[in-house]
């Protein structure tokens, strides 16, 4: 019997873990949990003997790669997949793989949402302004990216962007493509970020880039926070005093937020782009769904390990 183990320090919603073990049960396959985790000693012990995994933003490095003796494969429910040591992965054999587009509305609401808070002045009683009429751009061109335009020009919006390996599907379906991506900060009323943490684009939210923006305008991050070069976005609030940032993910310059720009930033609590009930059942199904198909078929369409 093969060992699946679902290990979250967030958890899956109970509706989640309920459909994941019918998916899994149907196969035979035996479902472990380790929820809420609170040390990496613990995650050492569970993973020792089992054939699968599947994980949220829980850190899977060489040391827990290599306390998993059984593993074959790894599955990230989510899009991003910067928490696993793809390289050490690989060197062991393992099979990664994301669930591509299962988180993508949720997280493009929550942008959506920011956008409309950073507007109207987070809630405080000053006047603010509206969504519609102004220009959207979208940095990237992933299934969040598709479902923010979606959003908003149903809301009015004209929405531009930015891509490198997709322009002739954004311009298929109506978007302009900037030419480069001074361009399209220099254009637009606000920024919604939707780059991977990895390569090229590793803080290329610089000085050189941001300082296109115009004051006034928001800058939404629903990515990673390694996509911002931090320094330099720090200088920019202070010379754009009408910039504001509009944040799903806490920067490591919080402290400098707080006493230098009151007013003009939000930070969630913890990364909620995903935490809806709905994202969470997609994703942890999808997950589930390719651990079955890569044990029973040898389907590999979404290793990103490759």
């Amino acid at each position: 019997m093969r060992k699946i183990l679902i290990a979250t320090e967030k958890p899956f919603a109970p509706a989640a873990i309920k459909k994941i073990g019918k998916i899994l049960k149907k196969e035979g396959y035996d479902l472990l949990l380790l929820e809420k985790y609170s040390s990496k000693e613990e995650l050492l012990k569970r993973i020792s003997d089992v054939d699968a995994a599947i994980i949220r933003s829980d850190k899977f490095d060489a040391e827990v790669l290599d306390a998993a003796r059984n593993l074959k494969i790894v599955v990230r429910a989510g899009a991003g997949y910067d928490n696993v040591d793809l390289s050490a992965a690989t060197q062991r054999g393992i099979v990664v793989m994301n669930t591509p587009g299962q988180n993508s509305n949720a997280v493009a609401e929550l942008a959506i949402g920011l956008a409309i808070f950073g507007i109207r002045e987070m809630f405080s009683g000053k006047p603010g302004g509206e969504l519609r009429g102004r220009t959207l751009g979208l940095h990237g061109f992933g299934f969040v990216a598709r479902n923010v335009f979606r959003i908003a020009r149903a809301m009015g919006m004209k929405v531009i962007v930015y891509t490198r390996y997709s322009k002739h599907a954004a311009a298929a379906i109506g978007l302009k493509v900037t030419n480069s991506l001074e361009q399209l900060y220099e254009k637009s009323d606000i920024v919604s970020i939707h780059v991977p943490a990895r390569g090229e684009h590793i803080k290329s939210v610089s000085y050189e880039v941001l300082k296109h923006l115009k004051d006034g305008s928001i800058l939404v991050n629903t990515a990673r926070k390694e996509v911002i070069n931090e320094p330099d976005l720090l200088k920019i609030m202070e010379e754009k005093p009408g910039l504001k940032y509009m944040s799903d993910i806490t920067p490591d310059c919080e402290a400098d937020f707080a006493e230098r720009f009151d007013g003009r930033y939000f930070f969630t609590p913890k990364k909620a782009g995903a935490q809806t009930a709905e994202a969470n059942i997609n994703a942890g199904v999808a997950a589930a769904e390719q651990i079955v198909g890569f044990f029973e078929k040898g389907d590999k369409t979404y290793q990103v390990n490759k």
